[in-house]
């Protein structure tokens, strides 16, 4: 199993609507995807000062469906139109599970 796990940072003016605009989007992808175990996402709750501001974690069957994932029209069009314009920062990560 590849567990994919990104954290945003998103900018200071990003409004709230606009944050719950990507997590609508986000809440899309799942039945798209074969091969995707688990998704889950959510804003930082703020126990820690100096986290990045939001997460996603996905846990995938293999490289392939990560794969699959990470280049869905339906994903990439998400990333484009809901989270790329109000993030500063994202990092992901995938390792095995």
């Amino acid at each position: 199993m590849i567990r994919h796990v990104v954290v945003i940072t998103w900018t200071p003016d990003a409004t709230d609507e606009q944050k719950l605009q990507a997590s609508a989007g986000l809440a899309t992808l799942p039945p798209l995807m074969s091969g995707l175990r688990s998704y889950v996402f959510g804003p930082d709750v703020g126990v820690t000062n100096g986290n990045a501001d939001f997460a996603i974690v996905a846990d995938f069957d293999d490289a392939d469906s990560y794969v699959a994932y990470r280049d869905h029209p339906a994903h990439v069009d998400v990333v484009k139109r809901s989270i790329a314009p109000i993030s500063t920062q994202r990092r992901a990560v995938q390792f095995k599970v």
